[in-house]
């Protein structure tokens, strides 16, 4: 079974979501995602400074079996993108919580992310599928 850290919220469409100290959001994709991805060969970010509503199309991530579309787990602004991932897309395999985020958003609403599925829930929908 993939890892699933208890710290984080997930979004259904396999997106996790990390409230930093600062009050803004990291995000990235599971390792059940990375892992049902194959080796990631080439992660399209969105631009900084870019407002997203939740759920929307934030990011694309291609592998050796499919290209995704990786979605706003949460509503907000781009404050960061994880720019080392343009030269080194295997990253997200090796480390999908750690170094192989995303990007960070300033959210418009915290409480969007009550709207999130806590690890056991989304554990139990990785199994369902």
């Amino acid at each position: 079974m993939s890892e699933i850290p208890q710290n984080l919220k997930y979004a259904s469409s396999h997106e996790w979501a990390r409230l930093e100290a600062d009050g803004s959001v990291t995000v990235g994709i599971s390792d059940h995602a990375q892992d049902a991805l194959g080796d990631v060969v080439f992660v399209e970010l969105p631009e900084q400074g870019a407002v997203l509503s939740a759920g929307a199309e934030a990011a694309v991530v291609e592998s050796v079996k499919a290209a995704s579309d990786v979605y706003a787990p949460v509503g907000g602004e781009v404050i960061a993108v994880n720019t080392a991932l343009e030269d080194a897309p295997e990253t997200v395999n090796a480390d999908a919580y750690g170094e192989g985020w995303f990007f960070r958003l300033q959210p418009a609403d915290i409480a969007e992310l009550e709207n999130l599925l806590d690890a056991a829930a989304y554990q139990q929908q990785c199994e369902d599928e």
